[in-house]
């Protein structure tokens, strides 16, 4: 009997990008966990170049792909994966199904192709695919002749809108696997038949192997907190933060409003590099609530939504307003609309976009603008960014992560001092004010980390830490080893 059963990993193992996992059901048959793009710095060197969005290893036995949410490091090298000839079933959540086609018809346009019959050629492939499952329901993913089975759950991750930590267990099928019908609510998906694998791995009954994807925090608005892990032999542990604590959600309201409130008084606007799934509709959210709140002070202030594809999620966002969480759905009954409300301005055409561009930089309106990519690596905010960076009465907020080689990480790192950065091969001098708000982090800080390893009864097996950069998966691993007596592995 074989310990545990084999994984190999094709991104995101001793990085934070590009998250691809493949966990071996048995010697000839796997399942992918995710299959996303390398971003910043991880997009050089051996592995990570601009090339390795193809798919650099064997699929002869990959049955399946699991996918924990949307992001497009956990997804974006899915259209490479059906280029490479994957055509098995992809099980995500409810959410997941309906969010994954808007943002793989986006990676298509921005990396492949703008031929319009070939990426909807791509997206009704892709919608056949889709295997879409409820929360916490239990569900046959692939059996054997011996009558040994594995099954899978998606559990509530709080990271964004259908995001989700998974569990494969290892056990007796009995009567349990059967063909699971409907479409689940998504137009175009088929029936899930289990895999069928040659020689499951005899691993012993209730084996569970858990990936955690990308936890959310808690208290966060919109979102239910991540659910507890209930228990794992064997856990794949994301440390994206794992050497740090966030501000909390009262200071970070309160920083906000201190920034937006200087924007106000000194005539300039406040530019927002946000991620458009999730980051965006959080902002949203608490935006609307301080407007709300500063009537008097803000009377003519105007949020400006700047990027196509944060609208299609934000519509989205509302027409899933079943998954909120019991706040938001609370403030939504008492009269406020935290995604669509009378200041928010959304800009569709590039045209309007250049207008406004071009308008801001000579008038100094007072504004906040939220718009992609939320690491300045391309998309509508790199136009903002080269108008307003040398402009003293601009400020800059960072509310996630600027992975390393970023232009938002060299904004964040020479901004203060005065510095520049290159965008377009241009160099553009930093005179704005630039702005960290923690807080606003879609991922769980080092304390959220342990206290999800640490819920876990009986405690957990082994944690084996990915999704990190050298220093916080040390640092993480340094707490947990003080907190909990694991076996523990981490990437060198």
């Amino acid at each position: 009997m074989t310990a545990q059963p084999q994984v190999k990993h094709h991104g995101a193992f001793a990085g934070v990008t590009g998250s691809c996992h493949e966990l071996l059901l048995g010697p000839a048959d796997s399942v992918l966990i995710d299959c996303g793009l390398f971003q910043g710095a991880e997009t050089s060197g051996t592995g990570a170049t601009s090339a390795s969005s193809e798919i650099d290893f064997s699929l002869a036995s990959v049955r399946g792909l699991v996918i924990t949410h949307t992001h497009i490091d956990h997804v974006g090298r899915i259209p490479y994966l059906l280029m490479a000839g994957f055509n098995g079933p992809i099980f995500c959540t409810s959410a997941t199904a309906h969010l994954l086609p808007l943002v793989i018809e986006d990676a298509l346009k921005i990396g492949l192709t703008r031929d319009r019959d070939l990426i909807a050629g791509v997206l009704s492939r892709l919608r056949r695919m889709l295997i879409p499952f409820d929360y916490d329901e239990w569900q046959p993913l692939a059996c054997d002749n011996s009558g040994h089975a594995v099954r899978v759950r998606f559990r509530q991750a709080g990271h964004i809108l259908g995001s989700a930590y998974v569990e494969f267990e290892w056990g007796d099928a009995g009567g349990a696997l059967r063909a699971v019908g409907g479409d689940r609510g998504v137009r175009g998906v088929g029936a899930h038949q289990p895999l069928k694998v040659a020689s499951l791995y005899p691993l012993a009954e209730g084996y569970r192997v858990v990936f955690s994807g990308d936890l959310g925090c808690r208290n966060t608005p919109l979102l239910p907190d991540p659910q507890p892990l209930e228990r794992a032999d064997l856990l794949f542990l994301e440390s994206t933060y794992g050497d740090r604590l966030h501000e909390s959600r009262q200071d970070r309201s309160v920083r906000l409003k201190t920034v937006i409130e200087r924007c106000v008084s000194d005539g300039g606007a406040v530019l927002i590099p946000a991620f458009s799934i999730g980051r965006t509709q959080e902002l949203l959210y608490e935006i609307e609530d301080l407007i709300a709140s500063n009537a008097g002070f803000w009377p003519t202030i105007t949020v400006i939504l700047d990027s196509p594809m944060a609208a299609e999620f934000t519509a989205l966002y509302q027409q899933l307003a079943h998954l909120w969480d019991q706040e938001a759905l609370q403030r939504r009954a008492a009269g406020h609309n935290p995604l669509d409300f009378s200041r928010l301005h959304t800009v569709a055409s590039h045209a309007d976009h250049e207008h406004i561009v071009n308008f801001l930089r000579t008038s100094g309106e007072p504004c906040i603008v939220i718009a992609a990519s939320g690491m300045c690596a391309g998309g509508r905010m790199v136009n903002y960014l080269k108008a307003l960076l040398p402009d003293p009465r601009t400020d800059v907020l960072f509310v996630g992560y600027q992975a390393s080689g970023t232009p938002g990480r060299a904004i964040q790192e020479y901004g203060p001092d005065g510095g520049y950065v290159e965008l377009d091969d241009e160099r553009i001098t930093i005179r704005a004010g630039i702005h960290t708000l923690g807080g606003y982090s879609a991922h769980a800080d080092q304390a959220e980390l342990i206290d999800f390893v640490l819920a876990a009864s009986p405690p957990v097996g082994e944690v084996r830490l990915i999704h990190g950069d050298s220093g916080a998966r040390r640092a993480l691993a340094t707490k947990l080893q003080e907190r909990a007596a694991l076996t523990f592995h981490s990437p060198t």
